[in-house]
């Protein structure tokens, strides 16, 4: 079993707030984790999935059934089928509160991030806190290792997936992955949107993994409006699969890109979208540099600290940086992303951290040596950068 990182910050957050909201795709292990971290609390935890319908009817009556267990932590998984609960929470919680116990009431597990969000924000301002559990990370898998680290970019991060036991199975769990997203959890959430047409929609991203988002060239490509791209790609988002990187939007006095950057957020399921099924076939496919830049930019994102805010930088003059991090008290670091084991630097990227005044300047590539480049800029490997962005 692997230790996730996330753990640490769900348990102290736990002893903060009344009520923990961890957030993650299916099966990227919300579940798991939680009842670890019950077995680990000084508090007896009740488990209910509110997916199984005989789990929901126990929450006929919601406020009986938490006065019931009101000395227990309650994990209430795929809380999203229940939305209008959280005005439930909130008077739970302000009961609680009255009778002395201030902190650890419930964990709430969601695979839907915008609309749960709004809801639970709403409802449980000051009660509540966020944390998201991402596929795995490099940090959680042993990545000094270059075999290993091939191989989580290759699978991905789902759990099932990485631990496969060889890569014809991971590509299996993988594609009934997809299928079950696109036939069974999509329909469950709402949208009527056809499965085939959604497929198309996701294996285009993953053709242009990384690249500007021409919604209007993804539309003739499938054969929906624009607007249509838009409410899907909105989907992928909320559902924690797709990342919609903005570009830098700040005065520098230049003509600056304005359509957002896109990525399928798990490399693995790129993959498996385009039919990749091992590591040749993923290096010798044009995807190799974006599924790569995908991948890394997860990690390290994920590695970032709290109140981190992300970019991209490109002008139409040709100054392009892949990645720009607002860190707190640290500045702007730009960041260069290369497959390469020799990464050479383009002009464009020195001009970019010129208009952008970039505090640090890195290139995080493929190679296990970390060195300085000249100019300011430092080659790191992967593992070294995320050493960086910890401190």
């Amino acid at each position: 079993m692997v230790s996730r990182l996330a753990a640490a910050r769900i348990s102290d957050l736990l002893t903060r707030f009344p009520a923990v909201a961890v957030l993650g795709p299916r099966q990227v292990g919300k579940t798991t984790l939680a009842l670890r971290l019950a077995e680990e609390s000084d508090t007896k935890a009740v488990y209910l999935d509110l997916e199984l319908p005989s789990q929901r009817a126990k929450l006929s009556d919601p406020e009986l059934y938490f006065r019931a267990h009101e000395d227990r932590l309650l994990i209430l998984d795929e809380i999203q089928r229940r939305p209008g609960i959280f005005e439930v929470l909130r008077g739970v919680i302000d009961d609680r509160r009255r009778k002395g116990r201030r902190t650890g009431h419930f964990l709430l597990l969601g695979s839907a991030s915008i609309e749960l969000l709004q809801q639970s924000s709403e409802s449980l301002a000051g009660r509540i806190a966020y944390s998201e559990l991402t596929p795995l990370l490099a940090e959680e898998v042993a990545t000094r290792q270059r075999p290993h680290r091939d191989r989580l970019w290759l699978r991905g991060g789902f759990p099932d997936s990485f631990l496969a036991a060889n890569d014809a199975a991971s590509v299996e769990w993988r594609e009934e992955f997809i299928g079950t997203y696109l036939e069974r959890d999509i329909p469950l959430l709402g949208p009527r949107i056809p499965a085939e047409t959604l497929r198309r929609f996701w294996t285009m991203l993953a053709h242009e993994q990384g690249t500007l988002l021409n919604a209007a060239s993804v539309a003739g490509a499938i054969g929906v409006s624009g607007q249509s791209v838009g409410r899907y790609l909105d989907l992928m988002v909320d559902l924690l699969l797709v990342r919609r990187l903005q570009p830098w939007a700040k005065n520098t006095g230049k003509r600056l890109v304005r359509s957002p950057k896109v990525y399928v957020r798990d490399s693995g399921l790129v993959h498996a979208l385009l039919g990749l099924r091992d590591l040749d076939a993923v290096l010798g496919h044009p995807v190799t540099g974006g599924s790569w830049e995908g991948f890394i930019i997860e990690n390290l994102l994920a590695a970032a600290p709290p109140g981190t805010q992300a970019w991209f930088y490109r002008t139409a003059a040709g100054a392009e940086i892949d990645l720009v991090l607002e860190i707190p008290t640290q500045g702007l670091w730009a960041i260069e992303i290369k497959r390469s084991s020799a990464p050479v630097l383009a002009k464009g990227f020195y001009l970019g951290c010129d208009d952008i005044k970039a505090t640090r300047r890195m290139v995080v590539y493929a190679g296990e040596e970390s060195y300085g480049l000249g100019d300011g800029v430092e080659a790191l490997s992967l593992p070294d950068a995320l050493g960086a962005l910890r401190g």
